[in-house]
């Protein structure tokens, strides 16, 4: 499969998982930091952009016939994965995650002196933040569009919207997006990329493992709303309002 060279890292992505798979293997930002060429977030890693085009290409070929295609399923389909999967995912592992962090912040700080520093800040911010925005997607944004696409299946016209515009609650959604990466970020500096000391328990590794599956699923989670959801809800009112 040839790629275009005027495709952003987020189109990229949003053409295949095989593609997250490798952006996330070579550290390049395919979620809030998506939209930009390839060759300039290639080049920001000191990474050849021909030879990630050629890693993606292959890819891409190899993954084609394994994968959903987020881009032409029902917004209906595409929002209850999303709920089902990812904010599923949340609800259970936040919790999880929390009661883990503050009995390792509490026993290593004791024991071993400042660990973690702001961890518990940063986390405690992320969580609710990310609680809130998950009540807002399953209450009103996603209900919405959900409606929006029956209604253009069965009369040809958009409904009257509660918020005038699908663009008003998903800029309000990727703002959130875009400080839940800088939470992720933080995290990441915080924990030393999820090193563990010498003297790391169980409960200890239990955390940082977590930490890290909860930055590979966010950013999995966002790109699906970011690079797909978002601009295929916008299109369907652009085409029918």
């Amino acid at each position: 499969m040839q790629l275009e060279s005027n495709l952003t890292v987020a189109e990229i992505a949003a053409r295949s998982l095989a593609a997250v798979r490798l952006f996330e293997q070579r550290g390049i930002d395919y979620c809030c930091g998506g939209h930009r060429p390839l060759a300039e977030a290639c080049n920001e890693k000191g990474i050849d952009p021909d030879t990630i085009k050629r890693e993606l290409e292959a890819a891409l070929a190899a993954g084609q016939q394994q994968e959903c295609d987020w881009a032409s399923v029902s917004l209906q389909e595409l929002t209850d994965h999303i709920v089902g999967t990812h904010h599923e995912y949340l609800k259970r592992e936040l919790p999880l995650l929390a009661d883990r962090l503050a009995k390792v912040y509490r026993i290593y700080n004791e024991r071993y002196g400042p660990t973690l520093v702001g961890l518990p800040e940063v986390y405690d911010g992320l969580r609710s933040e990310l609680e809130m925005h998950m009540m807002k997607e399953e209450r009103i944004l996603f209900p919405n569009i959900a409606a929006a696409e029956q209604a253009v299946a069965s009369s040809g016209m958009m409904p009257p919207l509660p918020f005038g515009s699908f663009a008003n609650p998903i800029a309000m959604m990727e703002r959130e997006h875009n400080s839940a990466g800088g939470a992720l970020a933080r995290i990441r500096e915080i924990t030393g990329n999820f090193a563990l000391p010498d003297c790391a328990c169980t409960t200890y590794r239990a955390l940082m493992n977590g930490l890290q599956e909860l930055e590979q699923d966010l950013h999995l989670h966002i790109h699906l709303e970011n690079n797909i959801l978002f601009p295929r809800t916008l299109e369907l009112e652009r085409k029918f309002r």
